[in-house]
C-alpha cells in the first residue's frame, strides 16, 4: 500500500475551511459501519458536521437492506452527521448525490453522473452509493449520510462478486493511482458547498440534477408499494422525488425512501 494513501486526519483535514461538513474527521482502521458510529456522536450537538472515515467495515450497508462490498483501504467509505438540518429527506439524497459526483468530476475530470436516488455512475458502472439516514432533532431532522466510492478496487474484484448492477472503480476508470486524502478532502468540500446551497438554493440543486441525471427523458420502470409504474422521466422534486409522466397518461411523483429503479421489460 502506498503509504500517503492511509487515511489520515491531518492530511484530511490541512486544506478544508469548512462552513459545517468536516469542521470534525474521525478516521477508524476498522469499524462495522461508519453510519453507526456517526450517530453515537448525534448526542452532541456540537459534532453538527462531523465526518467518520473508515478503512474498512465488516456491516456496511446500502438501500433496503443490502450490503456495501468494498476490500480494505480500496474505498471512501465515509459518514456525515448533521444535526438539525432544514432540509428534507428528498432534497437531501439528491444533493448529497450531486455532492458526491462533483467531488469526483473535480478530483479526476472524469464524466461521473447520477442514477436516482442515490448512485453515481461511470461510464455507466456504479462507481458510488449514498445511503441517507434521518431522526427526528429537536428543530428539524438530523442526519448521517453514508458514502462509498470505489477508488482502488481492480476489475477482479467486481468480476468475483455478484452485484446488483455492473460496477467500476476511480483507479478503473482513471487509468491511474488515485490518493485517497487529496479524494476524501474533495468529498467534504463537495459537500460543505452543496449542502449549503440546498438551504439556500433548492432549485439549483434541482438544475444541476439535471444537467448530470442519466434517467432525465427516458423511459423509467419502478416500483412503489409493491406496484411497478412505467413513464418517461420528466424530473425531480426537491420534496417529493422522483417524476414520471407515466405511460397510462398522468403525472405522478415517487419518494427515495418507498421506491426502488427496476429494468424496463
Amino acid at each position: 500500500m502506498n503509504a500517503a494513501d492511509i487515511l489520515d486526519v491531518d492530511v484530511i483535514e490541512g486544506s478544508l475551511t469548512p462552513a459545517i461538513v468536516g469542521r470534525g474527521v474521525l478516521v477508524f482502521k476498522s469499524t462495522s459501519s461508519t453510519n453507526d458510529v456517526a450517530w453515537e456522536y448525534s448526542r452532541n450537538a456540537a459534532n453538527d458536521g462531523l465526518a467518520v472515515f473508515a478503512e474498512s467495515q465488516s456491516s456496511g450497508r446500502g438501500r433496503r437492506g443490502n450490503k456495501w462490498l468494498s476490500g480494505d483501504s480500496a474505498s471512501i467509505l465515509c459518514s456525515i452527521l448533521l444535526i438539525d438540518f432544514p432540509a428534507g429527506p428528498e432534497l437531501m439524497t439528491t444533493a448529497s448525490a450531486i455532492a458526491v459526483a462533483e467531488a469526483v468530476i473535480n478530483f479526476s475530470s472524469v464524466n461521473a453522473r447520477l442514477k436516482w436516488p442515490n448512485d453515481v455512475m461511470i461510464n455507466g458502472k456504479k462507481a458510488a452509493g449514498i445511503l441517507l439516514e434521518s431522526r427526528p432533532g429537536a428543530g428539524a431532522n438530523n442526519y448521517v449520510i453514508g458514502i462509498g466510492l470505489n477508488v482502488h478496487q481492480p476489475r477482479g474484484f467486481f468480476e468475483s462478486t455478484e452485484l446488483l448492477m455492473p460496477a467500476t472503480s476511480l483507479d478503473i476508470e482513471t487509468g491511474s493511482f488515485n490518493n485517497r486524502n487529496q479524494l476524501a478532502s474533495e468529498l467534504l468540500r463537495s459537500f460543505d458547498r452543496w449542502l449549503e446551497i440546498a438551504k439556500s438554493n433548492p432549485q439549483k440543486i434541482v438544475d444541476r440534477w439535471s444537467s448530470l441525471s442519466t434517467q432525465l427523458g427516458t423511459l423509467v420502470t419502478v416500483e412503489y408499494n409493491q406496484q411497478r409504474f412505467s413513464g418517461n422521466c420528466i424530473g425531480v422534486d426537491p420534496a417529493a422525488g422522483l417524476i414520471l409522466q407515466l405511460d397510462k397518461g398522468g403525472v405522478r411523483m415517487f419518494d427515495a425512501s418507498h421506491t426502488t429503479i427496476v429494468k424496463h421489460l
